[in-house]
């Protein structure tokens, strides 16, 4: 292992916030799609205020609001669609499909369609605040003098008139728009668009589906889809009519170029323009590689130009493209799923639950801390979206089977519902209590030994997973060997590639209480050949390459851990992040990556690891570094990557993860010559009362050596005077002073190095 402590004084940390206060990081500069990873079909997009807000079809899974100020990173907000709704379905058509939410009369809308035998057709519901609480679903009435609904339709707000339509369509050639009076039903009146896909003419534009309008310096635009995989087209008219010769008709697809990883766009929201004059969409697409058809429909961001008059848009890149210029809320990370650990009255908004699901089945104030699901026609799951290649997720059970078809743990689901990969707890045939890990005709199981109570963690690398168990939450056990679950990822039927996979908990046959659910767990190795957003690197097959100097790298929703909670409201994951460990390799050239926390530059800087020569780009070692801090919470953790500037690879990263203990000891400290001062970390660290502190100089100097408090204030000097040059060893006795955490900072009148040391009792 090779090391290298990075230390920052709270002095110096205040100075940097002064200096990068006023700056836009360079982690909000740009961004790579899909912005909204996983399943966001029939995107729409409406902008309130200083907020944008997005939804779209969710089928089974209860549908999600996201909201954003700068269309890049978006939250989840509410679930407007309650599971529990008589309404709600049961199958993988079932649920919700389209969706859209909008601000009308002195409230917020969400129209949706539900599809399927039972409570079929439009319906909205409505809330004061965007966060809910949402009321009912209210069914929207139809009249035989009113045209044919269907169900994958949006709402355009004609600001200039004050009036609100519903485009619908419904079939080949059912395109409408409805127009709807203050309570949110029609007033009768409507605007017949069957000229545009009459089947007498074979239906030019396939389905023409997915309507959206907007209106762009006094011209109205109607965009469509051709269908699931089609074209984009649009028409465009200076008057809200139905008469078709005041419409005109782009020739041709709305897209420029051709794909990539991103294949057929479509399906795009209304556009929506911003201060600088930009317009954007949320669109979707497909993976383009068949071992991702899986993925669902991708919720893509992309530019809206006009030429012409008419808005145009590139094919959408896999690689970093130029952000919006808008405000960026600091609170909003980038979009993952996220870790619980069930505290809240509610569930939190992150979390859908899978089909339809009497109230009473979920609960989290039955028992404080802790999520209880009990088994609706079977089972009860609550699902995030599985957008990501590279993950783990860990839950604590408490579970009591009676019979070998209860089981309770975690789980991922493929749209269709026929493929599941399982880690659980449960019976055997002989009724015996055992621990298992599953997919299709794979299964492994293990004699539970551990008790009623246990911990269970699911990896996902790629299209590889594996199962473990643990008693505490710190070492794990491997349940059978690792299952290749390609099958989940690609294509079952039309399922899989409309809604794609979901993460989540489930339980089979009996109630089951769960203590937390963690998603990128710190203390499991985080592959980092597919950051959530980066720029400059190239992720590869097995590794992140062509590092170069000031490149970056996201790696989105790290759970470190949490304080012990108070008295019976579970036991939570109480650990905290002290190092990281990084997996690297390089061919002589090295650099530093900086680790921080939220953001660069304008975030924290908890660490530096530099990355010296081992021997060749594919030979990878080890090197490590102390954090500034301990690190407790979900964060998102940004890379940045230093170097020559000459160009060129500094070298490649395989992996990391965060530790809960200091490893370093004295044989790690290197002193090569510097060529200026150089200031080692002190051993040992934490210390009691006295600790050893090396430093080199490349010349004979005079210097000083002060230790100072957590408040700047001096608590000793170790040398002040003139020293010769070479390495240098200082004892520093802290007898008498209280524990905390201390500075030493080393002076030569031209350069100053800082650390950071810990005195325990």
């Amino acid at each position: 292992m090779k090391y290298k402590v990075y230390l920052t004084p709270i002095f110096s940390l205040f100075t940097a916030f002064l200096i990068f206060a006023n700056a836009q990081s360079p982690s909000y500069q740009s961004f790579v799609n899909p912005v909204i990873p996983g399943d966001h079909p029939d995107p729409t997009l409406t902008k309130v205020e200083d907020y944008f807000y997005t939804s779209g079809s969710s089928f089974n899974p209860t549908p999600k609001i996201y909201r954003s100020t700068d269309l890049v990173h978006w939250e989840v907000i509410a679930q407007p669609v309650k599971a529990s709704w008589v309404g709600y379905g049961n199958n993988p058509g079932a649920g919700v499909w389209g969706g859209h939410t909008v601000y009308m009369h002195g409230k917020y809308w969400h129209y949706f369609g539900r599809n399927g035998n039972s409570g079929a057709g439009m319906y909205f519901v409505t809330a004061n605040s965007p966060t809910g609480a949402w009321s009912d679903p209210v069914a929207m009435n139809t009249s035989n003098q009113l045209p044919p609904f269907g169900v994958d339709n949006s709402i355009f707000i004609d600001e200039d008139n004050d009036k609100w339509y519903l485009l619908t369509k419904a079939g080949h050639e059912n395109n409408h728009m409805i127009e709807l009076g203050e309570n949110g039903q029609p007033t009768g009146e409507f605007l017949d668009l069957t000229w545009l896909n009459p089947n007498a003419e074979d239906n030019p534009y396939g389905w023409a589906e997915g309507p959206v309008m907007w209106k762009y310096e006094g011209m109205y635009y109607y965009s469509f889809a051709e269908h699931l995989v089609g074209q984009q087209y649009v028409m465009r008219s200076d008057t809200l009519t139905d008469n078709k010769s005041d419409w005109e008709i782009m020739s041709g697809s709305m897209f420029r170029g051709s794909g990539s990883t991103f294949n057929r766009p479509n399906h795009i929201s209304p556009a929506v323009t911003i201060s600088d004059e930009t317009s954007w969409v949320i669109g979707h697409s497909y993976h383009q590689s068949s071992n991702w058809q899986a993925q669902g429909r991708q919720g893509l961001l992309m530019k809206v130009s006009y030429e012409n008059g008419w808005p145009i848009m590139q094919y959408p890149s896999s690689g970093a493209t130029t952000a919006p210029d808008l405000p960026n809320n600091r609170d909003i990370p980038w979009m993952v799923p996220k870790s619980d650990m069930f505290k809240t009255a509610r569930m939190i908004p992150e979390w859908s639950v899978l089909g339809y699901t009497p109230e009473d089945n979920i609960s989290l104030s039955e028992r404080a801390g802790w999520l209880r699901l009990e088994p609706s026609q079977g089972n009860t799951s609550v699902i995030q979206n599985d957008g990501e290649h590279q993950y783990s997720i860990i839950t604590r059970v408490d579970f009591e089977p009676s019979s070998n078809t209860h089981r309770a743990g975690l789980w991922i689901v493929n749209g269709p519902e026929t493929h599941y990969v399982k880690v659980y707890s449960s019976l055997n045939g002989s009724g015996d209590n055992v621990l298992g890990f599953s997919f299709t005709d794979t299964k492994y199981e293990v004699e539970n030994t551990i008790g009623n109570i246990v911990w269970l963690k699911l990896i996902r690398e790629d299209h590889t997973a594996k199962g473990y168990y643990s008693e505490d939450g710190v070492s794990w056990t491997q349940i059978g060997n690792e299952i290749d679950i390609q099958a989940l990822d690609q294509h079952q039927n039309d399922f899989n590639d409309f809604t794609g996979n979901q993460q989540g908990l489930f339980v089979e046959g009996k109630e089951a209480f769960f203590d937390l659910y963690i998603y990128r767990d710190a203390y499991s190795d985080i592959s980092a050949k597919n950051p959530a957003n980066f720029n400059g690197v190239t992720p590869s097959a097995s590794y992140l390459n062509y590092i170069n100097n000031d490149d970056w790298a996201l790696y989105a929703g790290v759970q470190f851990g949490t304080r012990p909670p108070t008295s019976g409201t579970g036991i939570d994951y109480q650990r905290s992040a002290k190092q990281i460990n990084v997996t690297a390799s390089s061919d002589g050239v090295g650099g530093t990556i900086e680790v921080w926390l939220e953001a660069i530059d304008t975030g924290s800087k908890i660490a530096e690891v530099e990355i010296t020569d081992t021997g060749g780009l594919n030979t990878y070692e080890e090197f490590s570094a102390v954090l500034s801090d301990e690190i407790i919470g979900s964060e998102d953790v940004y890379l940045r990557f230093k170097g020559s500037e000459e160009g060129g690879t500094l070298f490649r990263l395989q992996k990391f993860s965060f530790s809960d203990m200091i490893t370093t000891s004295v044989e790690d400290i290197s002193f090569e010559g510097p060529n200026t001062i150089e200031l080692k970390q002190n051993y040992p660290n934490p210390f009691n009362p006295s600790t050893m502190i090396n430093f080199q100089l490349a010349a004979d100097s005079k210097i000083s050596l002060k230790v100072f408090d957590i408040l700047g204030r001096e608590v000793a000097t170790l040398v002040n005077g003139k020293k010769s040059a070479g390495l240098h060893r200082v004892t520093f006795d802290a007898s008498g002073l209280s524990s905390g955490i201390y500075f030493y900072i080393l002076q030569d009148g031209t350069n100053t190095r800082s650390r950071k040391m810990i005195l325990i009792e």
